[in-house]
């Protein structure tokens, strides 16, 4: 959900209502330091746009693949009575007026030791995630899998609509809790949510499903680690309410990763040079999550203050950025692929030799951003409260 921005390690400032908790909100990896914000080998460059780069012809290959999609990727969703919704996780508004301020007040305490920029972060991943609407509409600007009718039953449309309807209830939980527990400014997070949907997104899958699906195995995989990492900090300090929800959501994002990634892998089957382009195109371009044009409408830098303080605190780094890609080689078995053409192996080559280039490239921005002092930035969500960078 970030862009890739080197930001400084450093302990966390206390805050008015938490405790220092450097110790226990430590980084995944404590190898690595992250330095100053505006330094990053990895941020996406602005691109000019492109529509309908795919063939014509190609679309052929989706509308073959309507069985083998009916057969191997809805069954990854689940019916809507075994899943779970936001209420099993919060406050019963049913209750009596005061059992329910009572549970209130217990979801108060437990997240009034979360430090200001772990909230920064929550609230990142909230707003990223009730941006759904635009996700979905970029997934029916793709040639050959679009929703034609709004209710289609191909098998394309019916994924989409029932994976927006699973993705919906992660921001209203979200949301909900973070609403509930009085540490953030609900108004300024509104404001950003539709300043957000209002800017769109613009990933570079050029009305591409090769694309599309190579974006969004890569960036449901990083949903996957960042939810994983919030929960593991909620847990830490001292929320395990807080900590299930986020594992909770993880887990569905690592189902919908399994089954955009489970497309990409019959795409190489079926047209190993067509996917192995699509997914050298993508990679050339770099990943830029979707909600890299959020804006409170105060701060023009306000994804990039946020990509930098989830760096700090360990929830979606560069070297994650490397690691999904190195798992993805592994998944679709790309250093194995045969039967490409000579274009095909040029790009095999540039994707199975990528990640060590991105540490590389990352070490060089961390030894440049060594160089600055550290720096910090108000945020809007948090009443203005300042936060190391």
């Amino acid at each position: 959900m970030q862009a890739l921005i080197a930001v400084p390690t450093q302990r966390l400032p206390g805050t008015p209502r938490g405790r220092n908790l450097t110790r226990r909100l430590r980084p995944l990896r404590s190898s690595l330091t992250f330095r100053q914000p505006t330094v990053s080998a990895v941020a996406a460059p602005a691109r000019p746009q492109v529509t309908h780069s795919m063939p014509p012809e190609k679309v052929e290959v989706f509308k073959s693949l309507e069985g083998w999609a009916s057969e191997s990727v809805l069954p990854l969703l689940k019916p809507v009575e075994e899943l779970w919704q936001p209420q099993d996780f919060l406050p019963d508004p049913a209750l009596p007026f005061d059992a329910f301020s009572e549970q209130v007040r217990k979801l108060r305490d437990r997240t009034a030791e979360l430090p200001d920029e772990y909230f920064v972060v929550l609230v990142g991943d909230m707003i990223t995630e009730d941006a759904l609407p635009t996700y979905q509409t970029m997934i029916n600007t793709l040639d050959g899998v679009r929703d034609e009718t709004g209710a289609s039953a191909n098998p394309w449309a019916m994924w989409t609509r029932s994976w927006t309807a699973e993705e919906n209830r992660h921001g209203d939980l979200l949301r909900t809790y973070l609403y509930l527990s009085g540490r953030v400014d609900m108004l300024m997070i509104e404001k950003t949510v539709q300043y957000l949907i209002s800017a769109g997104m613009d990933p570079g899958t050029e009305n591409n499903p090769y694309l599309g699906f190579v974006y969004t195995s890569f960036q449901e995989r990083a949903t996957f680690v960042s939810h994983g990492n919030t929960a593991r900090l909620a847990k830490d300090g001292g929320d395990p309410i807080l900590a299930r929800i986020c594992g909770t959501i993880a887990a569905d994002e690592k189902r919908h990763e399994n089954a955009y990634s489970r497309i990409v892998e019959k795409l190489l089957e079926v047209d190993p040079t067509g996917a192995m382009l699509a997914i050298a195109d993508m990679m050339r371009k770099k990943i830029t999550m979707p909600a890299h044009l959020m804006f409170d409408g105060r701060d023009p830098r306000l994804f990039e203050h946020f990509s930098a303080v989830a760096q700090r605190m360990g929830v979606y780094t560069a070297d994650d950025y490397a690691d999904i890609l190195e798992f993805l080689i592994g998944r679709w078995r790309l250093e194995k692929l045969e039967g490409l053409t000579g274009e095909g192996r040029r790009a095999q080559d540039f994707v199975c030799g990528l990640a060590p280039r991105i540490r590389k490239l990352q070490e060089r921005a961390d030894e440049r951003a060594r160089k600055m002092g550290p720096q910090s930035a108000t945020i809007s969500w948090i009443f203005n409260r300042p936060v190391a960078l």
